[in-house]
């Protein structure tokens, strides 16, 4: 069993047992120490892993850190445990702040068994970073840091390797959710670098707030550009596949053939709202799952090619007026577009109705 492979079993095993999972041992039982098995330690060999490890802290005899993993008589990991659903972000790291100081560890991890943060002391030597380089959520595996992981495990740890790819991941991370903070809500700074770049006038309140407006609507066209350069990617790999599952598919074949015999027409405008729809949910899930299903009256977006399943309808055959059916519960309810571009404004909606099949999937299963 590989890596990812462990990682999903322990997910799997995990999520089963925590409404049992009440205290800090218990979370440790049974989220941490499988964890770290799955690193490859031995967590029952107290020359690789050994539970309520002490330092030698100058003045203080009684400080311990829950776990340390140790290679060559040396401890290289720490590991801070915390009961499951403890708030990480509430939780004082002064023991792996210490350790920092009086052992050879790099790497510090604080846990509440199901979230996973990774610290190192990439801003100053021997001083644990305030913010994580790492972050592991073992329920969310489709966003895992897989490969940044298996740099931690037994048999390919080698921190002289790691730490400058920490480095780069830290700062990487960082810079991504500033990104989206500004993208939410532009800071004046912000605002003023890109204005200052492309204007020359003095800029007041006034013109500042003008420039705020602006700078939003380009990152939220900028933000749909990539979306749809990793769509047309996506739609290049997958297009085989969706040819062989349309194949597959004795109901959407029949349906063809009646969409033929009954004059129905697809229409580039449909397909064009169709591929915006599949840009919005390329983030979500694997685009090739969102199919389309032309009638008379409506052009069909699904998941799955499932009609009972679908994401929204288009209503683009009217020469006057345009609308997009979206779905609340199981009730359809239409809104007025003015052009296909105008889909973009229902991202909210469109997430929300596949979230709402996937758990669906989820409790049936």
């Amino acid at each position: 069993m590989d890596f990812i492979d462990q990682l999903k079993a322990l997910s799997s095993t995990a999520e089963k047992q925590l409404d049992n999972i009440k205290t800090e041992e218990a979370t440790k039982m049974a989220l941490v120490a499988p964890f770290i098995n799955a690193l490859g330690y031995n967590v029952f060999d107290p020359s690789e892993v050994v539970p309520e490890f002490t330092a030698d802290v100058p003045g203080r005899n009684n400080d311990k850190v829950d776990y340390a993993i140790m290679l060559d008589g040396k401890a290289v990991i720490l590991i801070e445990c915390k009961s499951y659903g403890t708030n990480l972000d509430d939780v004082h790291k002064k023991q792996l702040h210490k350790y920092f100081h009086v052992t050879e560890s790099r790497i510090g991890v604080l846990t509440d068994g199901v979230i996973y943060r990774f610290y190192s002391d990439l801003e100053k030597p021997n001083v644990m970073d305030e913010r994580p380089f790492l972050e592991l959520n073992i329920l969310d595996l489709e966003h895992a840091p897989v490969e940044e992981l298996k740099k931690l495990t037994k048999a390919a740890f080698n921190i002289e390797e790691m730490l400058p790819a920490a480095w780069e991941l830290k700062y990487t991370r960082e810079f991504r959710k500033i990104l989206v903070s500004q993208a939410k809500d532009p800071s004046d700074d912000f605002v003023k670098v890109l204005a200052k770049a492309t204007y020359s006038g003095v800029i007041g309140p006034k013109k500042l707030e003008q420039f705020r407006e602006i700078t939003k609507q380009a990152l939220k066209e900028f933000v749909n550009l990539q979306v749809n350069a990793r769509l047309q990617t996506a739609m290049a790999v997958s297009a085989d596949l969706q040819v062989e599952l349309a194949d597959e598919s004795a109901e959407d074949e029949e349906s063809n053939s009646e969409n033929i015999g009954d004059g129905i027409e697809t229409t580039e405008e449909e397909l064009q709202g169709y591929h915006i729809v599949q840009a919005i949910l390329a983030s979500e899930t694997d685009p090739g799952r969102i199919t389309w299903k032309d009638t008379r009256n409506y052009f069909n977006v699904l998941l799955d090619s499932n009609s009972w399943r679908p994401l929204c309808r288009l209503y683009l055959n009217s020469k006057s007026i345009k609308r997009i059916g979206l779905f609340d519960k199981e009730d359809e309810y239409k809104e007025e577009i003015s052009s296909i571009s105008d889909i973009y404004r229902y991202a909210d909606q469109l997430k929300g109705a596949l979230e709402k099949y996937e758990v669906k999937v989820a409790v049936s299963s």
